[in-house]
């Protein structure tokens, strides 16, 4: 019971923080946002702290924190290279830590569907990539495969939280997708607002799963 109450305590904050930070970056106030968004990040993996972890749980905390810092150099234009190496390290941990719990699984539907649809992004948005071609080619790769690993927990195991992780991923998808969108393609209305909203669902689904998962709650 306390552990749920710890839980539903953390998601509400997190949820709260979450609607503050798209607020002030909608209305334009810049100081507000960038305290805000990498302190709703912060309330997320919170949840992960002070819980017996294995060494799955711990990748995914780390992964978490790596997150964390690319949210604070993507604050900054400047640092956008720097921020997508962060993300694809944190990336390369989510494969770990779901290779880690369930053992690296190939299912060649899902295989095929997630990486036609990250070959059809990438193409699509080759031609304004630019510098940016090489790194962005293997962003796609290295997400795809972390999207491909989280839906194959689901797909050996249909708990609740192997759902989470599932949805999760895709949403990660995503969220990468409409940013390098309004980044590279074309810029639209509501991107920083969409991109942070299906962001921040991604990392708690994945957060209240491996919490879940940490204390024998997988159903």
């Amino acid at each position: 019971m306390v552990d749920r109450r710890r839980q539903r305590t953390i998601n509400l904050v997190s949820l709260i923080l979450a609607i503050l930070a798209m607020c002030a970056e909608y209305l334009g106030h810049r100081m507000a946002y960038v305290f805000l968004k990498p302190l709703t990040t912060i309330s997320i993996l919170s949840l992960l702290l002070f819980i017996p972890r294995g060494l799955s749980t711990k990748l995914i905390l780390v992964a978490l924190a790596f997150c964390l810092l690319g949210d604070v150099l993507l604050l900054d234009p400047a640092y956008f290279v720097f921020g997508l190496v962060t993300f694809l390290l944190a990336h390369l941990l989510f494969i770990v830590a779901f290779i880690q719990h369930k053992g690296f699984w190939f299912h060649w539907i899902s295989f095929v569907v997630l990486f036609v649809i990250g070959g059809v992004i990438f193409f699509w948005l080759k031609p304004d990539l630019g510098d940016f071609m090489i790194p962005v080619l293997f962003y796609v790769l290295v997400i795809t495969s972390m999207a491909w690993q989280g839906i194959g927990l689901y797909l050996r195991d249909k708990g609740k939280a192997y759902l989470w992780i599932a949805l999760a991923v895709l949403f990660f998808m995503l969220s990468d997708t409409m940013l390098a969108i309004n980044k590279f393609k074309a810029p639209f209305d509501y991107a920083s607002v969409l991109i942070l909203v299906t962001y921040w669902l991604s990392i708690a689904l994945i957060a209240n799963a491996a919490y879940n998962i940490a204390l024998g709650k997988k159903s």
